[in-house]
Protein backbone atom coordinates (compact mmCIF):
# COMPACT_ATOMS: atom_id res chain seq x y z
CA UNK A 1 0.00 0.00 0.00
CA UNK A 2 2.98 2.39 0.54
CA UNK A 3 3.58 2.27 -3.45
CA UNK A 4 -0.20 3.09 -3.86
CA UNK A 5 -0.15 6.28 -1.66
CA UNK A 6 3.37 6.83 -3.60
CA UNK A 7 1.35 6.81 -6.51
CA UNK A 8 -1.26 8.34 -5.43
CA UNK A 9 0.23 11.79 -3.92
CA UNK A 10 2.57 11.79 -7.22
CA UNK A 11 -0.96 12.88 -9.48
CA UNK A 12 -1.73 15.38 -6.87
CA UNK A 13 1.96 16.77 -7.09
CA UNK A 14 1.83 16.27 -11.55
CA UNK A 15 1.90 19.82 -12.41
CA UNK A 16 1.29 18.86 -16.29
CA UNK A 17 -2.26 17.98 -16.98
CA UNK A 18 -1.76 15.10 -19.66
CA UNK A 19 0.63 13.15 -17.29
CA UNK A 20 -1.96 13.80 -14.56
CA UNK A 21 -5.01 12.11 -17.04
CA UNK A 22 -2.59 9.32 -17.71
CA UNK A 23 -1.26 8.58 -13.71
CA UNK A 24 -5.21 8.84 -13.38
CA UNK A 25 -6.23 6.32 -16.28
CA UNK A 26 -3.57 3.67 -14.85
CA UNK A 27 -3.92 3.85 -11.47
CA UNK A 28 -7.91 5.08 -10.04
CA UNK A 29 -10.97 3.54 -11.36
CA UNK A 30 -13.14 5.26 -14.01
CA UNK A 31 -15.77 5.58 -11.54
CA UNK A 32 -13.47 6.06 -8.39
CA UNK A 33 -15.82 9.34 -5.83
CA UNK A 34 -14.00 11.73 -3.44
CA UNK A 35 -15.48 13.36 -0.73
CA UNK A 36 -13.76 15.84 1.84
CA UNK A 37 -14.74 19.16 3.36
CA UNK A 38 -14.47 20.94 0.02
CA UNK A 39 -15.12 18.38 -3.01
CA UNK A 40 -18.02 15.53 -3.69
CA UNK A 41 -16.94 14.43 -7.29
CA UNK A 42 -17.09 11.50 -9.10
CA UNK A 43 -15.06 9.90 -12.28
CA UNK A 44 -11.63 10.77 -13.28
CA UNK A 45 -12.26 13.77 -15.23
CA UNK A 46 -13.75 15.85 -11.92
CA UNK A 47 -10.89 14.54 -9.97
CA UNK A 48 -8.17 15.78 -12.63
CA UNK A 49 -10.38 19.26 -12.59
CA UNK A 50 -10.12 18.83 -8.61
CA UNK A 51 -6.42 18.50 -8.66
CA UNK A 52 -5.83 21.06 -11.08
CA UNK A 53 -7.66 23.48 -9.00
CA UNK A 54 -5.57 22.87 -6.26
CA UNK A 55 -2.21 22.88 -8.30
CA UNK A 56 -3.68 26.25 -9.24
CA UNK A 57 -4.04 27.19 -5.88
CA UNK A 58 -1.63 26.31 -4.55
CA UNK A 59 1.67 26.72 -7.00
CA UNK A 60 5.20 25.31 -6.16
CA UNK A 61 3.92 23.42 -3.20
CA UNK A 62 3.62 19.44 -2.90
CA UNK A 63 2.13 16.53 -0.84
CA UNK A 64 3.91 13.91 0.92
CA UNK A 65 3.31 11.37 3.65
CA UNK A 66 3.51 12.41 7.10
CA UNK A 67 3.51 9.03 9.11
CA UNK A 68 3.10 6.08 8.20
CA UNK A 69 0.46 3.81 6.12
CA UNK A 70 -2.40 2.08 7.70
CA UNK A 71 -4.05 -1.14 5.59
CA UNK A 72 -5.46 -4.30 5.45
CA UNK A 73 -8.01 -5.56 2.82
CA UNK A 74 -8.39 -3.32 0.20
CA UNK A 75 -8.38 -0.23 2.36
CA UNK A 76 -5.97 2.09 3.81
CA UNK A 77 -6.01 5.39 5.81
CA UNK A 78 -3.00 7.99 5.88
CA UNK A 79 -1.68 11.43 6.82
CA UNK A 80 -0.24 13.76 3.97
CA UNK A 81 1.32 17.37 4.34
CA UNK A 82 0.73 20.02 2.08
CA UNK A 83 3.66 22.71 1.95
CA UNK A 84 7.00 23.65 0.43
CA UNK A 85 9.25 20.69 -0.47
CA UNK A 86 11.42 20.12 2.38
CA UNK A 87 9.87 21.89 4.51
CA UNK A 88 7.38 21.50 7.31
CA UNK A 89 3.58 21.43 5.88
CA UNK A 90 1.13 24.52 6.17
CA UNK A 91 -1.52 21.78 5.56
CA UNK A 92 -2.09 18.36 6.88
CA UNK A 93 -4.91 15.71 6.31
CA UNK A 94 -6.31 12.50 6.15
CA UNK A 95 -7.10 10.52 3.81
CA UNK A 96 -9.24 7.09 3.80
CA UNK A 97 -8.59 5.17 0.11
CA UNK A 98 -10.56 1.77 -0.72
CA UNK A 99 -9.12 -0.23 -4.00
CA UNK A 100 -11.42 -2.23 -6.56
CA UNK A 101 -10.89 -5.40 -7.57
CA UNK A 102 -8.15 -4.52 -9.78
CA UNK A 103 -6.38 -2.57 -6.92
CA UNK A 104 -7.16 0.65 -8.91
CA UNK A 105 -8.56 3.55 -6.77
CA UNK A 106 -12.02 3.49 -6.01
CA UNK A 107 -13.24 5.54 -3.50
CA UNK A 108 -11.05 8.77 -1.33
CA UNK A 109 -12.75 9.74 1.51
CA UNK A 110 -10.16 13.00 3.09
CA UNK A 111 -10.22 15.04 6.40
CA UNK A 112 -8.01 17.78 7.34
CA UNK A 113 -6.58 17.83 10.04
CA UNK A 114 -4.40 21.16 9.75
CA UNK A 115 -4.94 23.92 7.96
CA UNK A 116 -2.81 27.23 7.48
CA UNK A 117 -4.83 30.16 9.16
Amino acid sequence: MSDLIERYLSVWNEDDPAARRTKLAEHWAEDVTLVDPLVQVKGRDAIEATIAGVREQFPGLVFTPVGTVDAHHDVARFRWGLGPADAEPLAIGFDVVTLDAEGRIASVVGFFDKLPV
